[in-house]
C-alpha cells in the first residue's frame, strides 16, 4: 500500500509512545491518540490505512474503533493489541475487521509484520511467547490493579480462596 498513515489507540502512555516513535522509524504516518472517542474522531475527518488497537481502554472498547475503521474505509488492516486475550474477544476483533489479535507485550516488528501480512498470511509466531503462568499471573495481577489492590474483591473476582490468592502475589513473576 502506497498510504502509510496508521491510528494507534493505546492507553498505556509510555507504550504508545514507544510504539509510535518505532512504528515511524519503519516508514509509518503515524497518529496516536490514548482514548476510544479521539479515535473515532479522527477515523470519522480522515480514516487511515492502517491501525492498532489495545481491546481494553479506560472509557471504551478497542473493537469500537476496528469497528468504526472498517465502516468508514473497508480496505483499511487493523489489529487488536491486548493483555487479555481470550478466543471469544479474538473472534469478535477478526469478525468486526481486525487482520491479526496480537498478546502484549508485542514488538512493533511483530506490529508491522501483522500489518503487512497479505491475504492469509500470518504473522510468524513469536520466539519467546510468554507461559501459561506468566499469563495467569498477568491476569491476576490486572484485576489485582482494577480492584485498586484490594484482595479480598480480586479473590471474590477470580473465584478464588484469598489465602491462595495472596500466597500468589506474595510470589515474583513467573517467566
Amino acid at each position: 500500500m502506497a498510504d502509510r498513515s496508521l491510528l494507534i489507540v493505546e492507553d498505556d502512555k509510555a507504550f504508545l509512545e514507544r510504539l509510535s516513535r518505532a512504528m515511524e522509524m519503519r516508514g509509518f504516518i503515524v497518529t496516536s491518540y490514548d482514548n476510544v472517542p479521539e479515535g473515532l474522531a479522527f477515523i470519522e475527518r480522515t480514516p487511515p490505512a492502517f491501525a492498532v488497537v489495545d481491546l481494553r481502554l479506560g472509557e471504551g472498547n478497542g473493537l469500537d474503533v476496528v469497528g468504526a475503521l472498517q465502516h468508514k474505509r473497508p480496505d483499511a488492516r487493523a489489529i487488536v493489541l491486548t493483555g487479555y486475550g481470550n478466543i471469544a474477544t479474538a473472534v469478535t476483533a477478526v469478525k468486526l475487521g481486525a487482520v491479526d489479535y496480537l498478546a502484549k507485550p508485542a514488538d512493533a516488528d511483530d506490529v508491522v509484520a501483522a500489518l503487512l501480512a497479505i491475504g492469509r498470511d500470518k504473522a510468524d509466531l513469536p520466539a519467546n511467547p510468554m507461559s501459561a503462568d506468566r499469563v495467569r499471573w498477568e491476569h491476576i495481577q490486572r484485576i489485582y490493579e482494577m480492584c485498586e489492590r484490594n484482595v479480598s474483591e480480586t479473590a471474590r473476582r477470580l473465584n478464588m480462596h484469598r489465602r491462595t490468592l495472596q500466597r500468589i502475589l506474595a510470589k515474583r513473576a513467573p517467566r
